[in-house]
């Protein structure tokens, strides 16, 4: 079959089959979200004391990549400001004509998908350093 030519029985409707898959999914994630938001508390103080400054408290556990990224440079904050302006672009990025079926992880889209998972793997990595392996004044320890 080719993508110009298919018929009205070339298609499954998106309710209810495609509508479970979402609310499984939607499901998952926010018993994961509470279960992350119970097991991992913000790091919260009480108000400032601009007499007595803290210790360098770490960030909520979702801004700990930007704690610790800019803990080796400020200017490092252009970058990930960077990063959020691809991703809210990523929809537009792949200049290639549309597929007409959806598929995981196209070729098409190969360059997107490579930045997205690097991206990503980048976070993730920031994040479990800033958590795991940052002690007071943010030196290096080990997590055991």
């Amino acid at each position: 079959m080719t993508p110009d030519r298919y018929g009205k029985q070339d298609f499954i409707k998106s309710s209810p089959h495609f509508f479970r898959l979402i609310y499984g999914a939607l499901l998952i994630f926010l018993v994961l979200a509470l279960c992350g938001g119970v097991l991992l508390p913000a790091p919260l103080l009480g108000p400032a004391d601009p007499g007595n400054p803290p210790n360098p408290a770490k960030s909520a556990w979702f801004l700990l990549w930007i704690q610790e990224l800019v803990s080796y440079s400020t200017v490092l904050i252009y970058p990930a400001l960077a990063t959020g302006l691809l991703f809210l672009l990523l929809p537009w990025l792949p200049l290639h004509r549309h597929a007409w079926r959806a598929s995981w992880l196209p070729r098409g889209q190969l360059a997107v998908n490579i930045i997205t998972l690097a991206v990503f793997s980048l976070i993730i990595i920031l994040t479990c350093v800033a958590a795991y392996l940052r002690g007071p004044q943010w030196s290096f320890v080990t997590p055991f």
